[in-house]
């Protein structure tokens, strides 16, 4: 396995980077989505609990399945792969973003309309805030989700690493299959927890420090 990797080193530093991009990408785009979504719902009672409906069947969808189904209107290559990451990627935001929101204590938001803060500022300055760290738990659970679903859309043929594990599995028996399959998953591991890791960092330095308190 090593001597593949040696072999392989460009190739395979080429579709981590694309794994990683594919897996920021949609997951910031399924952040600000989900968000959006959130925002416009969480005071509703029944918008809310349709949000947690629509989040919960919609990680019941196999990944497969999805991009199966937007093969036909979008055709094979990186289109179907984002739409279907993006998808899966906001699912466990948009449920975070709902309960934090939600959670705000109602009593911090009527002393910030008590002192004269419009609505638009209590939003983005207490109420978001404050939910900031139950939003970031789903963003981290998204991105670790979405690292393996990056993987499938190889399926249509999108970018990453998938391309190494499809290669392998459709030759095993044959040379290099078995590190083919190996190399691409256990990256994906390692790159999972990297960026795992960098979201912890980011949530130490953007939670506000009373909260961490």
């Amino acid at each position: 396995m090593w001597d593949y990797v040696i072999e392989r080193r460009g190739l395979i530093a080429f579709q981590a980077f694309q794994h990683v991009s594919l897996v920021v990408q949609c997951v910031l785009l399924g952040s600000v989505i989900a968000v959006a979504l959130a925002v416009l719902v969480y005071r509703s009672p029944a918008a809310t609990a349709l949000a947690n409906g629509v989040s919960a069947v919609g990680l019941t969808i196999p990944a497969f399945a999805l991009l199966g189904i937007l093969l036909a209107p979008f055709g094979f290559g990186i289109t179907p792969a984002v739409i279907a990451v993006t998808f899966y990627a906001a699912l466990p935001v948009l449920r975070n973003a709902v309960v934090g929101l939600a959670g705000v204590d109602r009593s911090l938001v009527e002393s910030a309309r008590g002192i004269g803060m419009s609505r638009p500022a209590v939003l983005l300055r207490v109420e978001l805030p404050l939910a900031w760290p139950v939003v970031l738990a789903g963003i981290r659970v998204s991105t670790q989700m979405v690292m393996g679903i990056a993987a499938i859309a190889a399926y249509v043929l999108g970018p990453g690493l998938g391309g190494l594990i499809f290669s392998g599995l459709s030759r095993l028996g044959g040379a290099n299959a078995l590190n083919s399959t190996l190399v691409g998953t256990i990256t994906i591991v390692l790159l999972a927890l990297v960026l795992d890791l960098l979201l912890v960092l980011a949530g130490r330095l953007t939670t506000p420090r009373g909260i961490r308190v």
